[in-house]
Order: C-alpha cells, then sequence, then structure tokens
C-alpha cells in the first residue's frame, strides 16, 4: 500500500483517510448527499425568461401606443372629415359638436392620457366606422385572420420542413439546386403580387375559386356553409403558405448540413448508417424544434403578409379592417389593432425564445 501511495504522488494515509471518509458518509442509517440535478436550474432560468420578457412587453406596449398615437395625431386625415364624408356640408357649430364629443378639441396630453386610462380599464372605445366597440370587432376579425394565418403556417411548417430536409440530404445534386431556386424566388417576391397572381390565374382566368370575401355575396355569415368558406379561404392561404414555405425550407435545410456535418453523424455513418435509419436517428430530433421555433419566431412577417393578402383578396381579417381604419381615420380602431398585433408579435417571439431555451439552456444567459 505504502508503494502505490509513493508510486502515485500520494502522502502517506492519503488513501486510508479517504476511505474512511467514505466509509462514514455510507455508513448505515446515514442518508447520502443528493446529486444536484439541472431540472430546477433550467426552471429557473426559463422563469427568468418569461420574467424579463413580460416586463419588455409593458414598456413596448407603452412605447408602441405612445409612437402611435402621436402619428395619428399628427395625420393629416381629419378623422370627423373622414367619418361624415365628403358629401356632407356640417356648419361649424356640428363640427365644433363632434370635436368636442369625440374629445378632440383637448391637447395631445389629454387626450392621450385619456386614451391610456380608458385602455388600462380595459375600454378600447368605440369605432367609428362599424358604430360598435373596439375589442368586439378585433375578436370577430382576428379569429378570421388567426385561422388564415394559423392555416397558413402548418402548410409552410410542413412542406418548409420536408423540402429542406430533402435538400440537405441530397445536397449539391439537381434536388437540392432545384429546392434553393425555388426557395429563393419566393423569398424575394412580394406578398401582393404573388396574391394578384393567383387571383388572376385561378379566380378570374380559369374560375376555379371565388374572387374574394369569406363567402358568397349577400349570405349573412351564419349561413355560409365551411365548404363555401373553404372555397373562399383556398387562395388567401395558398399565397400566405407558398411564402412561408422558402423560409422554413432554407432555414431546416441549414440546421440539416450542420447536423450532418457534425462528428456523431461522422461516428453513426462508420457504423452503417445511412439515408433514412440516418435522418430518423439523428436528424429529425436536431432539426425539428428549431424548425418549430422558427414558425413562432416569423410571426411578424406572417401578420405583415395577412395585411397585403387580405387587401388583395377583400378577406375580412384583422389587416384589412387596419387599412380600413387607417384611410377612414378611425383612430380608436386603428390604436387597437396596433396594440394587439404588437401583443401578437411579442407572444410569437416568446415562444421561440422559451423552445429556445428548453432545446439548449446555455442560451438562457443571452436572451
Amino acid at each position: 500500500m505504502g508503494a502505490v501511495q509513493q508510486h502515485c504522488g500520494l502522502a502517506p494515509g492519503a488513501v486510508s483517510g479517504a476511505l474512511d471518509s467514505r466509509s462514514v458518509t455510507e455508513a448505515p442509517g446515514r442518508v447520502p448527499a443528493a446529486v444536484p440535478t439541472r431540472g430546477p436550474r433550467r426552471g429557473r432560468g426559463l422563469a427568468r425568461v418569461i420574467c424579463v420578457r413580460v416586463a419588455r412587453l409593458v414598456g413596448l406596449l407603452f412605447g408602441v401606443s405612445l409612437l402611435a398615437f402621436t402619428l395619428v395625431y399628427h395625420s393629416p386625415v381629419d378623422p370627423i372629415a373622414a367619418y361624415i364624408g365628403a358629401e356632407a356640408s356640417p356648419t361649424d357649430e356640428q363640427l365644433a359638436q363632434l370635436r368636442e364629443y369625440w374629445g378632440l378639441d383637448r391637447s395631445f396630453a389629454e387626450q392621450y392620457l385619456a386614451w391610456l386610462g380608458a385602455v388600462l380599464g380595459g375600454d378600447l372605445g368605440v369605432s367609428r366606422l362599424y358604430q360598435a366597440p373596439v375589442l368586439d370587432v378585433i375578436a370577430d376579425r382576428f379569429m378570421m385572420s388567426l385561422a388564415l394565418m394559423g392555416v397558413a403556417r402548418l402548410v409552410s411548417g410542413v412542406l418548409g420542413y420536408a423540402l429542406g430536409v430533402i435538400a440537405a440530404m441530397n445536397r449539391h445534386r439537381l434536388l437540392d439546386r432545384l429546392i434553393c431556386w425555388y426557395s429563393y424566388t419566393l423569398a424575394s417576391t412580394p406578398t401582393f403580387w404573388l396574391a394578384i397572381l393567383l387571383l388572376t390565374l385561378f379566380a378570374v382566368v380559369l374560375g376555379w375559386f371565388p374572387v374574394g370575401l369569406a363567402g358568397p355575396v349577400g349570405v349573412p355569415g351564419s349561413e355560409v356553409t365551411m365548404a363555401e368558406r373553404f372555397h373562399h379561404f383556398v387562395l388567401p392561404a395558398a399565397t400566405l403558405s407558398a411564402l412561408g414555405v422558402a423560409t422554413i425550407a432554407m432555414h431546416t435545410r441549414e440546421r440539416m448540413l450542420d447536423v450532418l456535418d457534425s462528428d456523431y453523424v461522422a461516428f453513426a455513418r462508420a457504423r452503417g448508417e445511412h439515408g433514412r435509419r440516418l435522418f430518423r436517428n439523428h436528424g429529425l430530433r436536431n432539426s425539428i424544434v428549431p424548425a418549430l421555433a422558427l414558425q413562432f419566431a416569423y410571426f411578424s412577417e406572417l401578420f405583415g403578409g395577412s395585411i397585403l393578402a387580405e387587401q388583395v383578396f377583400s378577406y375580412p381579417g384583422l389587416g384589412s379592417t387596419l387599412v380600413d381604419a387607417g384611410l377612414g381615420g378611425d383612430v380608436p380602431m386603428l390604436l387597437g389593432i396596433v396594440l394587439l398585433s404588437s401583443t401578437f408579435v411579442f407572444v410569437g417571439n416568446l415562444i421561440a425564445d422559451i423552445l429556445t431555451v428548453l432545446i439548449d439552456p446555455r442560451t438562457r444567459d443571452s436572451l
């Protein structure tokens, strides 16, 4: 034993002391110390990310509301003139009464503080165009847009992920070049141009789909069938899906190439794994979750594209309502949609950050 201690450079009695210490800690009736796990740390890191993001959301909404209110206040569009129309000729007294009724005769600070106080109390005001509470109009139109964006994101996510995987597994081959060409072409295509192209081809020339709207003209919304809604739904959803496929496909391709060039994949190939087996065992688990996170991170692009698509197809969603409110000087509706869209995009980014932390906990300090 002494020879072993001298050979290993240990002081005499070190080994026996270590053994004695081990015997003490593992003595009967003594509970060994618990090994710390990464679960609580990951939970604390995730909670920290959520708390920081919520605090940023409050500041973001305040800044966005102030900026939007400032732009609307200095807009050349007169809300009263837009409300009564160009054919009306009210007297100066009537115009003054309308300004007093809507609070437009007060200063900027008074108007903003009054509106902010009402918003904090859950009241976004009454729409001047729709003559209904802003929250009710937004809830109805948002569900229409949410269905459109949800279907478009689902289709683009599935097709984009599949094309990205196929391109990566066939790197530098003809199929890879075709997918890259398709993705780069669509990524540089304006949304409104593609919408007009699909509308002209499939609705005007071929007559396969209706020109626009969410249902037949003259039919109440409660009487529109699901088949009719789907018939009007196809072209707007196809427009958003085709543009979203490009982003998902290129991101998935790059992620898959990183996985295929990694050391553990090289070791798997040395063991005889190829093709579908290699993708199933190593590529799928390392590329599917980042692709899901990307779906939520691109909510801003999806919402911006839906505004243009809804305008082209006259789809009664939140995007077309935003444009109508801006052109018609409907300040309460315009500000309400701005706040909702900011929250919608922020929640998408928050979900993407949470998924990123769950995938790689090392990133929680950088978020």
